[in-house]
């Protein structure tokens, strides 16, 4: 029986190797975590608009979660901004809600961090409108904001006047500063994607440029929407003179039409000179104002911790309806249950001089269906 002392030389490679991995680990966590932190968190978080703020103050920016390097440095410079990005973002999360309200994936966040949870790691249709929306609320929120006075930076519109505005018409007016809130959210939101370093070709890469694309369609979207507004003077409303601006369009018209590009977003992959080419060329090439996507959507059923799906367990549906919010469809054939609950609203309403309407309450008995 051989009883000589096993070499220790083995024994610290082992633990070298052991100490090695976890740091691997540590960092791959910490990358994870970096990657899975998003701007979007702004929209969650109210942020204090003070009454004074100086040029390379710290505590503003130190406080604010998602941003990434480039994201903190501009914050930095444009610290009365910031409260107006968390504007456009909560903006473009309620509006990404409603257009989907009635689909499988609701657009739910989950946290306070990554907003939307594991399913914005996938290259889908959904994260693709989900980034087109929040780079359009920025644009919107921004261009409000300048108009209003409430940044130092900007004022009002100065687009140049119309060539097909009657000439007896006035151009002026404090319009919506759409070309500064287009520069600065190209500016913000693309920061993020442009400090990242991946191997041009590689997945990553790929994942960059529909991130980047498609935060393009929704400034598009907000920038080509905006149109001449006017408004009638005259003695008693003759409307012998109109003044005319650029008016921002309602975002719910701008959330309607980026939807309709979610509906015809174009699947696209890396191709060899290391852009996004479309994977079935019969299509034609997707413009700046239209969506791409590299991943087929996940499964939306059944909750996945994975794919980061919630599942439609517990959603409600509506019993007739043959569309995506129809329980045959959004229930994916597990069944619904029906209970009946107590619809609360105003009814019988009456004006009375001067000046205000009463209304009474009324309680109606109505069936709820809900996803097994």
């Amino acid at each position: 029986m051989d009883n000589r002392p096993v070499p220790r030389r083995r024994t610290g490679a082992v633990r070298h190797l052991l100490q090695l991995a976890c740091v691997l680990l540590a960092c791959s966590s910490q990358l994870l975590m970096a990657e899975a932190n998003s701007w979007w968190s702004l929209g969650l978080t109210p942020i204090q608009r003070p009454e004074m703020y100086i040029i390379g103050a710290q505590p503003l920016c130190s406080q604010l979660s998602g941003l990434s390097q480039s994201q903190r440095k501009l914050c930095q410079l444009y610290q009365d901004h910031m409260s107006y990005i968390g504007d456009g973002a909560r903006t473009g999360i309620k509006e990404c809600q409603y257009q989907f309200r009635q689909r499988r994936w609701n657009c739910s966040t989950v946290d306070n961090t990554s907003v939307f949870g594991r399913v914005m790691h996938i290259g889908s249709r959904e994260t693709a409108f989900t980034y087109a929306i929040s780079a359009a609320g920025v644009v919107n929120a921004i261009s409000r904001a300048c108009r209003e006075g409430e940044l130092s930076t900007c004022g009002c519109s100065r687009a140049a006047r119309p060539r097909d505005l009657p000439r007896d018409w006035l151009w002026g007016g404090c319009g919506d500063n759409v070309h500064y809130g287009y520069r600065f959210a190209r500016e913000f939101v693309d920061a993020k994607e442009r400090e990242k370093n991946y191997l041009r070709g590689s997945r990553e890469y790929a994942r960059i440029l529909m991130n980047l694309h498609n935060n393009e369609a929704g400034r598009q979207a907000v920038y080509n929407q905006a149109h001449v507004a006017c408004k009638c003077h005259g003695v008693s409303g003759s409307c012998s003179l109109k003044t005319c601006w650029l008016q921002l369009a309602d975002f719910r018209q701008v959330g309607e039409f980026l939807k309709e590009k979610y509906d015809s977003a174009a699947a696209m992959q890396i191709g060899r000179k290391g852009k996004l080419e479309l994977k079935d060329k019969r299509f034609n090439n997707p413009t700046p104002e239209d969506m791409v996507y590299i991943d087929p959507s996940p499964d939306y059923c059944l909750r996945n911790e994975t794919t980061g799906s919630l599942g439609t367990h517990g959603r409600y549906c509506n019993k007739t309806s043959e569309g995506m919010d129809g329980c045959e469809l959004m229930c994916c054939g597990r069944g619904y249950d029906q209970f009946k609950t107590y619809k609360h609203e105003r009814c019988h309403c009456k004006f009375h001089w001067c000046c205000y309407v009463k209304c009474k309450r009324c309680s109606t008995l109505v069936d709820q269906f809900v996803c097994k």
